[in-house]
């Protein structure tokens, strides 16, 4: 990693993932890189510029873990696998997955991150479509913020009372949604 540009976002990440969103403020990314407060500046123009490029970052990894399991398995079968996957990715990188979904901290920031995110709802499209479900782009906003809910309430701890894993959820969620 040799430009100061990705250096300054993978020091985005690295405080992400251990401080959280709350904590990821410029000085503290230029602290760690070890550069001035305004170098960034040459790069993003503003702050949330910066995390723009940050969230990039955490939906081509979002983007990775929902590639479609294999063609043996049915479409409810790989929704369910997409599903599990979702919400595993927002166990494992809470601070990414709350900021990614920060839609009015990142409009405008420039990355693209709507363009880079609707492929991740088509892939549910396509997959709702294969099953001859009636209106599957309403079915497929509906399946996502159902997944999406599940995966916020058990990174916040609001499902702390539940006696199951909300995993577990998850194939009556996409059950409901294909029926």
């Amino acid at each position: 990693m040799d430009s100061l540009r990705e250096r300054l976002v993978a020091a985005g990440v690295e405080l992400l993932e251990e401080e959280g969103l709350a904590e990821l403020s410029l000085r503290a990314i230029t602290r760690r890189t070890g550069v001035s407060h305004g170098a960034p500046r040459r790069y993003f123009p503003t702050h949330n510029a910066l995390l723009a490029a940050i969230a990039a970052t955490g939906l081509a990894d979002l983007a990775d873990r929902l590639r479609t399991p294999g063609a043996s398995e049915t479409v409810e079968d790989q929704l369910i696998e997409l599903g599990l996957r979702y919400l595993a990715f927002a166990r494992t990188r809470p601070a990414m997955f709350q900021l990614i979904f920060r839609h009015d901290l990142l409009e405008g920031a420039g990355g693209n991150l709507r363009e880079t995110s609707l492929p991740l709802l088509a892939t549910i499209t396509t997959l709702i479509e294969q099953t001859g479900a009636p209106d599957a782009p309403t079915r497929t906003i509906a399946l996502w913020t159902n997944l999406h809910g599940l995966a916020t309430l058990t990174i916040t701890n609001a499902l702390g009372l539940l006696d199951t894993d909300p995993a577990d959820l998850i194939p009556g969620i996409v059950h409901a949604h294909l029926a």
